[in-house]
């Protein structure tokens, strides 16, 4: 089990994983009209914003508790360009999980893949934490962080905004997690998985020893050849009973009425507002709210 193997541990270094990946620029993103896919020529590629923010959150704590990072990606040989930027932002070791096998992967066969990944790397080298964006902006599940913990079995905990403490000694991480009414604190046992916010870190300049390495550095890529063995019926679209049909964009928003309550009066406006509310269905909600 997961848990168990990270007992063994050979030196008291922190070690965090962090799972990034590679995602469209999506205030470019443009649909065909014709097929319903995703445009992506001439669309930039770019880190996903909160696994880089959570990849700053873990480089973080890497300098106070003298570890070190290693930064895993599963996608076609372009992704190197996103692992390249994760070695600039202070990461140590950079992995690509890359096979024609892999593609058309749902969240399901993306976090099969990537624990099988992590569980390799465990036995080498025993981690710590691991650091997940809580979604990707291409596909917003955010499902795939907690498919891994489920996997691992570890715990998880999502929407983290803040990291208070980590005690390597009692084997313990001390968190804030944001929910719709309030922040909860939340201590976990290690090895736990996070699923992160942007505002669990913010993202500094690249120091130039970091940039200069990220420039020659070569990613490792594994594949279904090795070193990992992973069960054929688990990856790709044979392991994904999630078929995405269709894709579009919403239609545009209605254009509103306006009036001028300087010349109708606030009577009027008042009654022009609750007949609009009324003719929508949201009469009870407005009064509600206005109580």
């Amino acid at each position: 089990m997961f848990p168990y193997i990270l007992q063994l541990r050979r030196c008291s270094l922190f070690h965090a994983l962090v799972a990034v990946k590679q995602v469209p620029d999506t205030t470019n993103i443009r649909i065909d009209p014709d097929t319903g896919n995703l445009v992506r020529e001439g669309v930039p590629a770019i880190m996903n914003p909160y696994d880089a923010h959570a990849l700053a959150a873990a480089v973080m704590w890497k300098k106070k508790l003298n570890g070190h990072v290693t930064v895993i990606s599963m996608g076609p040989p372009s992704f190197v360009a996103t692992l390249r930027e994760a070695i600039e932002m202070g990461a140590d070791r950079a992995i690509l999980i890359s096979d024609r096998k892999f593609a058309g992967a749902d969240t399901l066969a993306t976090s099969y893949t990537l624990s099988q990944a992590i569980k390799a790397i465990n036995e080498e080298d025993p981690i710590d934490l691991l650091f997940f964006g809580k979604q990707a902006i291409d596909g917003d599940t955010a499902q795939v962080g907690p498919g891994v913990a489920v996997r691992l079995d570890v715990p998880v905990v999502t929407y983290v905004v803040n990291i208070r403490a980590i005690d390597l000694d009692d084997r313990t991480v001390v968190v804030e997690r944001r929910t719709e009414r309030w922040t909860e604190v939340i201590e976990s046992s290690m090895p736990a998985l996070l699923t992160c916010e942007k505002e669990i870190a913010d993202i500094p300049f690249a120091p130039l020893p970091d940039l200069i390495k990220s420039l020659r550095y070569e990613p490792e890529v594994w594949s279904t050849a090795g070193p990992v063995e992973f069960d054929a019926d688990q990856i790709g679209v044979r392991g994904s009973p999630t078929i995405v049909y269709k894709m579009g964009t919403p239609p545009p928003p209605e254009p509103g009425e306006k009036i001028n309550v300087r010349e109708v009066g606030v009577e009027a406006a008042l009654d022009f507002a609750f007949e609009k509310a009324a003719e929508a269905g949201v009469l009870d909600t407005l009064i509600g709210g206005a109580r």
